[in-house]
């Protein structure tokens, strides 16, 4: 229509620097990562200021671009079909964290089901590395490697994660009824459940008899609960900045998709643990023992 202002749901974002700096970012902390358990690029193994850097570059990113994204809810960018896109753009992260802990689980089972017959027909009792190799595999977890009782601290983690998904889903109850008081309660109950699920997990990791280095089990043990610890840093984050904005007289019972999207994170972080905890915590403590 020439002849006036075309009206639709959709609107055009600002150019943004956000997703390059994002990309930019995210590849810093993982290069860093690397360098920082293995070392790389001539830099000794442990060397951590890169890492720090690339942390504090995506902290900086999340800042602004979200800062972005709830400015335009705030102007009424966020039309019910915008919104609806906004939620199937989260929905299908969380399909891609799926998918990604499916691939560390994966790992994880393959080398308990086939640890007696990973070298199989190539092995060669002359050959010392198909020797070694063998040695490695034929039991599951390796000789000397001594699992956690689960029903200890990765028991309580599991009902404090547990009690948190809860206290989040009662505070999103409250906003929708206009209970700000109860919002502000159970979102604080829920980040200090997230920091103490947090903490046992470090205290748990300090009595581990075996680590990252030198054991398929290790590598698959701290790569599958290790990515799960990361994501409760990062979803308990993400729930500290709700209630923030709360505090601060932001989001209504109608206008809160930040904090939705906060509490769908924060259940699939319950529910991967649970996995997690059945899978790879009690399942082998009971089938393998202790593995000494």
């Amino acid at each position: 229509m020439s002849d006036g202002e075309v009206k639709h749901d959709y609107h055009l974002v600002n150019a943004s620097p956000w997703p390059l700096l994002g990309s930019i970012s995210v590849v810093t902390l993982a290069i860093g990562a690397v360098t920082f358990m293995k070392g790389l690029f001539g830099m000794e193994k442990g060397t951590w200021w890169l890492m720090a850097i690339g942390f504090a570059m995506v902290i900086w990113v999340m800042i602004g671009w979200w800062r972005e994204v709830a400015k335009e809810g705030a102007e009424g960018d966020h039309t019910p079909v915008v919104a609806i896109g906004l939620r199937y753009g989260m929905i299908l992260f969380i399909v891609s964290e799926v998918m990604f802990f499916v691939a560390w689980f994966w790992g994880f089972f393959e080398f308990a089901i086939f640890a007696d017959a990973r070298v199989g027909e190539t092995w060669d009792a002359t050959n010392p590395l198909y020797a070694d190799a063998l040695a490695r595999f034929k039991s599951w977890p390796p000789a000397g490697v001594e699992t956690f009782d689960p029903f200890h601290l990765p028991l309580i983690n599991t009902l404090v994660l547990l009690l948190s998904g809860t206290t989040v889903t009662w505070a999103h109850h409250a906003l929708q009824h206009n209970d700000r008081s109860g919002a502000k309660l159970g979102l604080l109950l829920t980040v200090v459940l997230g920091m103490a699920f947090t903490a046992l997990q470090v205290i748990e990791y300090s009595h581990a008899g075996f680590t990252y280095d030198g054991t398929l089990y290790g590598s698959a043990f701290f790569m599958a609960t290790g990515f799960h610890g990361a994501h409760v840093v990062i979803g308990t984050i993400f729930l500290a900045v709700c209630l923030m904005r709360l505090m601060m007289g932001g989001m209504t019972p109608t206008k809160h998709i930040g904090f939705e999207f906060a509490a769908w994170y924060w259940h699939f972080v319950d529910v991967v643990w649970l996995f997690l905890f059945a899978f790879v915590y009690v399942t082998p403590h009971l089938i393998f023992g202790n593995g000494a």
